[in-house]
């Protein structure tokens, strides 16, 4: 009897912290997405665009937690880079793939990340498949999260 009062008392705070903080994404499911190749005009070439499985379009707009390697790459600290890889083996060096990195855009701006520091961070997913000017996944209205 005593189990069943526990589990139901701790029930709702187990669904708020998934809600609240939503599912945490790995990046060995955010890098297994398919590819198509697309002329791009404005480099004059050809480019890879993301085609993103159906459980991560799910997830589009909605809150996730991901953790990864910093790249600061703002120097305002408005947003940072955060990768899969540290930087010697990242996406910049040549080392791994476009989905193995994203777009953190910090809720409050933060000066303080150093390049490889291991980092979680919550947010808002929002999946790029179109402007070559940006990585395949922002993560908006970030915070850190321990």
């Amino acid at each position: 009897m005593g189990k069943k009062i526990l589990l139901v008392l701790l029930f709702p705070a187990l669904f708020s912290f998934t809600y609240f903080g939503g599912p945490f994404l790995s990046w060995s499911k955010l890098e297994n997405i398919d590819f198509t190749e697309k002329y791009v005009k404005e480099v004059e070439g050809y480019m890879l665009f993301p085609k993103f499985p159906d459980f991560l379009k799910k997830l589009d707009g909605k809150p996730v937690t991901v953790e990864g390697y910093v790249v600061p790459v703002d120097k305002s600290g408005a947003s940072v880079a955060l990768s899969a890889n540290p930087y010697a083996a990242c996406f910049f060096c040549g080392k791994a793939g476009p989905a193995s990195v994203m777009t953190i855009k910090l809720k409050t701006k933060n000066t303080r990340y150093k390049i490889d520091d291991y980092i979680k961070f919550t947010g808002t997913l929002r999946l790029n498949d179109d402007d070559i000017k940006e990585f395949y996944y922002i993560l908006e209205q970030a915070v850190e999260t321990k």
